[in-house]
């Protein structure tokens, strides 16, 4: 027998909802609603992170259009588009100062950029193999240490340092600058490597030694290939660092053929004669140059690095 009722015209109301359609209306509109919260979330995460990247990146391309502003327009300019253009400021660049070309300073700090990348990935991968796969007596201590010497500031061993380097005749060249590279002294990338290396199966080890390898070819054959993403992090971190050190070339470098790039800008700025402030915004966009594409040839490898726990082929 039917549960509806005819009405005093004649016609039949339609039927009541059941209650799994009511349960369904309900959650449809729950999931509208958390749809909407979701969707103004989502807009408020990319409009706060486009107006924290425009702060961030504010600097640097005002500094790339003030590279064309002429000089006298420079200081005190907080303007984003300038006012007059010229492209003198990269010709009195690429001619350098004090009778030292640009290119001259360019092939300095290449010098030292390559030398890091190469000195922090030979040296710093042996250490971290022999932290992480040679079992040694005090191998925790001596691990312990090399990490404690990261709380340790570059500012305390200045001077002694400096007095070492000065009686061993190494000053005014660049083995104070490389030498620390290629003797596994950056803890930083000893560390990184070693916590990279952990994360490798120690199986690949043992079935080497079956097959008769020691651990030179061990090294050299299975766990240089796998840690090329790390390699790379490390490369990128080294060629940067060495790339915009100020404070070390100025202390160790007394010749200008031998000046990197961030002493050359720093000649641009003379608060006791006339200051070249358009070359100087110039010279910082080409020495900027080489890090960006250098960083963007090797990024993926950092994103390899993280995603990977080191087992690629």
């Amino acid at each position: 027998m039917s549960n509806t009722t005819p009405t005093l015209t004649g016609e039949t109301p339609p039927p009541a909802p059941s209650a799994a359609e009511t349960r369904s209306v309900e959650a449809q509109a729950a999931r509208r609603k958390a749809k909407l919260r979701g969707g103004g979330k989502t807009v408020l995460f990319h409009g706060i992170t486009w107006a924290l990247g425009i702060v961030m990146l504010y600097p640097g391309v005002w500094m790339l259009l003030s590279s064309f502003r002429p000089s006298n327009q420079i200081i005190g300019e907080v303007g984003l588009i300038p006012r007059e253009t010229t492209l003198g400021n990269f010709t009195r660049a690429f001619e350098g100062i004090g009778g030292v070309s640009f290119w001259t300073f360019f092939s300095n700090s290449m010098i030292l950029g390559i030398g890091s990348v190469v000195g922090v990935c030979l040296s710093c991968s042996v250490a971290a193999y022999a932290f992480a796969r040679i079992e040694f007596p005090g191998r925790k201590l001596y691990f312990g240490l090399m990490i404690g010497t990261l709380l340790l500031p570059f500012h305390v061993v200045i001077i002694p340092q400096f007095i070492m380097f000065n009686e061993l005749g190494w000053t005014d060249s660049y083995i104070p600058l490389l030498i620390g590279k290629f003797l596994a002294a950056e803890a930083f990338f000893v560390f990184l490597m070693v916590q990279f290396m952990r994360g490798v199966p120690r199986e690949l080890d043992e079935s080497a030694r079956i097959d008769g390898a020691g651990h030179g070819r061990i090294y050299w054959f299975i766990m240089l290939p796998l840690m090329r993403p790390v390699l790379a992090t490390a490369s990128i971190f080294a060629f940067i660092w060495s790339w915009n050190d100020f404070l070390a070339p100025l202390i160790y470098l007394r010749s200008p053929d031998k000046y990197p790039l961030p002493l050359m800008l720093r000649q641009f700025s003379d608060q006791t004669s006339v200051s070249d402030y358009g070359a100087q915004m110039a010279a910082a966009v080409l020495a900027l140059a080489p890090v960006i594409i250098f960083f963007m040839l090797f990024q993926r490898y950092i994103v390899d690095g993280v995603a990977t726990s080191g087992l690629k082929g």
